[in-house]
């Protein structure tokens, strides 16, 4: 790899010890995991690798992924663990027991006042046709393709309310600076 990086104020070289270091997952905290799930595995495609249970706790852990053809997921159980913990790009969706017949609980998303985390995003590969998907689903539109200054990037809403950027990334070529 000889791409270091871009250079900024605050950026340090990547000490040795990081090596193999990688971001494998984000988590949302969700009202309601039926709802949730069915959000994300029939708009994004995504599918649940692994579902975590913890009693004492009262909360569960939903590992979801956009699994591909050439993806070697183990059937058994706990190497599916491990597996699920080695990937990059995850989504865990978090349940706190109960939230769900709550009427009025809802999760701040990040975008309201005072603001804080944003989105997630998602690369597809033709834009138009997934703002046509999200139209065919009432996916709910923050910011639609051809809307705003930044022409070419989409935002919607989660089952939760929270932000999902959907962009096309040979599109992204020219963006910025």
């Amino acid at each position: 790899m000889s791409f270091q990086g871009e250079q900024h104020p605050g950026v340090a070289s990547a000490a040795p010890q990081t090596q193999g270091f990688r971001l494998n997952h984000t988590m949302l905290r969700v009202k309601d995991p039926e709802r949730a799930l069915a959000f994300y595995s029939k708009v994004f495609g995504m599918r649940v690798l692994r579902r975590l249970d913890f009693e004492e706790m009262q909360f569960s852990l939903y590992f979801l992924a956009n699994v591909e053809a050439g993806d070697n997921v183990p059937e058994e159980t706990q190497a599916r663990t491990a597996w699920t913990f080695s990937q990059k790009g995850l989504l865990e969706l978090t349940h706190n027991w109960g939230t769900e017949d709550q009427p009025d609980f809802t999760y701040h998303d990040g975008n309201a006042e005072p603001q804080g985390f944003g989105h997630i995003c998602f690369a597809v590969p033709d834009l138009e046709a997934a703002q046509a998907w999200f139209d065919e689903h009432d996916v709910t539109f923050v910011k639609r393709a051809d809307q705003g200054k930044m022409k070419d990037v989409i935002f919607v809403k989660d089952a939760d309310g929270y932000w999902i950027e959907v962009i096309q990334a040979d599109r992204m070529a020219a963006m910025g600076d």
